[in-house]
């Protein structure tokens, strides 16, 4: 993959390195205190140490370093505001499908911090990862959110996605809609 780094006046979309290890933990605990799935953050729901969330990270990255042979190799990003280097949101794109990510994941899940939701972050964040996408090969690329959830819906609109019903995630017992958007 040869991005990086995707930038524009305000935001920067950056694979996650150590500098970022202390607004990583003021991320993670963000999400956690007020109980927010942590979608497209990896394992950072179970992983409270930076530099080992960054690791494993890295090794999603590649097939072959993958931690579980039914995973798939996944690209993170943080969103980072330039003016104050505090991430605002973390967005992660899948590579291709396993069962479970073609019927309930989809290709992209991203998040935004409670404090930074509803400024246009998480639309400007699938818009910027989009080209990684068509980088990767993919022709069009699926993206499910709770049906409850308003705002990853308008989201993904925004950014051309065309409605392909809804599904049961028979895990945690949520009504998932589904989205593809052609790139």
């Amino acid at each position: 993959m040869k991005k990086n780094t995707i930038a524009d006046e305000t935001l920067i979309l950056i694979k996650p390195d150590l500098s970022y290890a202390d607004e990583i933990v003021s991320y993670r605990r963000e999400m956690l205190d007020v109980e927010s799935s942590l979608d497209g953050c990896g394992v950072l729901r179970n992983v409270s140490d930076p530099a080992e969330w960054i690791r494993n990270s890295m090794l999603f990255e590649r097939e072959e370093t993958l931690p579980d042979k039914n995973l798939v190799p996944a690209t993170q990003f943080i969103c980072v505001r330039k003016e104050d280097r505090r991430i605002v949101g973390i967005i992660q794109v899948r590579h291709y499908f396993n069962e479970y990510l073609k019927l309930y994941g989809g290709h992209i899940g991203y998040s935004v911090r409670p404090s930074e939701r509803r400024k246009g972050y998480a639309k400007w964040m699938l818009r910027a990862v989009l080209p990684v996408c068509k980088e990767l090969g993919l022709s069009e690329v699926l993206i499910t959110c709770n049906k409850d959830n308003e705002g990853s819906r308008k989201t993904i609109l925004a950014n051309g996605g065309r409605y392909d019903g809804e599904i049961l995630e028979p895990n945690e017992k949520r009504v998932l809609q589904r989205y593809w958007i052609s790139l």
